[in-house]
């Protein structure tokens, strides 16, 4: 009897070794495979020890042999803090298929408690030790230790309110009381963000509790996007207000709903500030939207004639001029070679949603923009599909000028427009005296035919959905 008690302790005791060493070191891939061989571990352990007389609930009874006396005592304790250690895994996993990542704040707050009560349940059940005495004595600790961790409790208990509220969740961009960063991790006392700079950023949650808390991560498929742009006071609003609209319509990645504005936000005493703003589906191309509305502001502002600076004006005798500075495949050419194009270029004024260049045509001139927007779309079989938007200095009919081939996509205005032409003539002789033309068209001419390819695969795929009549149908043709 004693060999066989001595030898179903002994097996309890492995079973613990066991278990730890499947919790660290076994490959498991889902969470539930672990909780549920934990599970399976303890039950195999309780029947181990109630087996060889050892039960919870009381102290054990070998006192004829002391070493079985105190292996039994300290298996009975274990029981019960291998209890509360499988509960509380049952609990967090519950938890986490529930709320997700931050249940975990709960459940360690939950753990904790269950562990408490198996202490205290241990300390009376396997121990025989006055609870009420304990109770009593553990309440006094509490209050003195809860008074000296006030404000770590508060963390504590925000954590709790911000994981049941869900103002944020891990992955998310946030902004706590003027730190913006991502969501890293929510746990019992303090919320971690990563910031656009690359550090990490710990803020209480109990400051978090009672901050302004902007998350930037919803709506998940609408993002604000805005640019502040400062002009001369003696500039005519009105101007700078179409400006803007024609940046703000330049760019494909703004959403259409809500539809995207520019405002006067506030005159100063010399110069007023304007914000063009709009709204985007995916966030983590806000500082690339921005960039862009930058640029686009730039130009469409120095195509209407303003110029950011106090003088305020750009004077329209200089602005095909400055145009050609500002397009990038004629940047070789010198300064008398510009000058010389530039006295040969021919204005030409475009309403809204008139065709610039058809689809096949072969243009017999370089067209530069101006100013406006233009739309490229490409074929897709069953209509057009938008390649991509144009604005100020960039140019058209490209492929004519290298091979006389037509063009591959049809322009349109999508604003009021005016462009300059270019006779191909001209550029040829450009190409042939700097052959920086010639390769920089090439690279234009590539890269459009890339965006082409790019448009036409990003472009959704219509599912024709087959319905009970359509089923009936078939089976009649059957």
């Amino acid at each position: 009897m004693s060999f066989l008690l001595a030898h179903l302790l002994s097996l309890s005791a492995l079973l613990l070794v066991i278990d730890t060493v499947l919790w660290h070191l076994a490959p498991f891939k889902h969470r539930v495979v672990r909780v549920g061989v934990r599970l399976a571990l303890f039950l195999v352990f309780s029947a181990l020890i109630i087996n060889a007389g050892v039960s919870p609930l009381q102290a054990p009874l070998f006192a004829d042999d002391s070493v079985a006396q105190t292996g039994a005592t300290a298996l009975g304790i274990l029981w019960w803090l291998y209890a509360a250690r499988v509960l509380t895994e049952v609990i967090g996993l519950i938890l986490m298929r529930r709320i997700g990542h931050s249940g975990r704040l709960l459940q360690d707050v939950i753990g904790a408690l269950v562990f408490l009560i198996a202490i205290v349940a241990a300390a009376g059940y396997v121990l025989e030790l006055p609870v009420k005495g304990l109770l009593a004595t553990s309440g006094v600790v509490a209050i003195v230790v809860g008074l000296a961790l006030q404000s770590t409790l508060s963390d504590v208990f925000s954590g709790i309110v911000l994981n049941t509220t869900k103002p944020y969740q891990v992955d998310d961009w946030i902004v706590i009381d003027g730190v913006e960063g991502k969501v890293l991790d929510i746990d019992w006392r303090a919320t971690h963000l990563l910031t656009s700079a690359g550090s990490t950023a710990v803020v209480p949650n109990s400051v978090a509790a009672k901050a302004k808390i902007v998350n930037l991560s919803r709506p998940s498929n609408m993002h604000g996007v805005s640019i502040s742009i400062q002009v001369p006071n003696h500039i005519r609003p009105r101007r700078v207000l179409d400006a803007l609209d024609r940046t703000l319509q330049g760019s494909s990645s703004l959403l259409l709903n809500p539809a995207p504005k520019a405002v006067l936000k506030e005159a100063g005493e010399t110069m007023s500030e304007y914000v063009a703003s709009g709204f985007i589906t995916e966030l983590g191309k806000k500082s690339e939207v921005r960039n862009q509305l930058f640029d686009l502001a730039h130009r469409h502002l120095e195509a209407a004639g303003i110029s950011r600076q106090l003088d305020g004006v750009i004077e329209p005798s200089t602005r095909a001029r400055a145009l050609l500075d500002e397009v990038k495949i004629f940047r070789s050419l010198s300064e008398k070679e510009r000058d010389e194009l530039a006295r040969s270029m021919v204005p030409q004024q475009y309403a809204a949603g008139q065709v610039v260049l058809e689809l096949g045509e072969v243009p017999d001139n370089l067209m530069v923009i101006a100013t406006g927007v233009v739309s490229a779309t490409v074929p897709d079989g069953d209509g057009h599909t938008e390649a991509g938007r144009m604005g100020p200095s960039e140019v058209m009919g490209e492929q004519s000028i290298l091979t006389d081939t037509p063009s591959m996509a049809t322009f349109t205005t999508l604003t009021s427009c005016i462009i300059y032409r270019i006779d191909k003539s001209l550029t040829r002789n450009c190409m042939e005296q700097r052959s920086e033309v010639g390769l920089a068209l090439n690279k234009l001419q590539a890269v459009r035919q890339q965006n082409s390819r790019l448009a036409l695969m990003a472009k959704p795929v219509h599912i024709k959905k087959n319905g009970f009549l359509s089923w009936l149908q078939k089976r009649q043709n059957v």
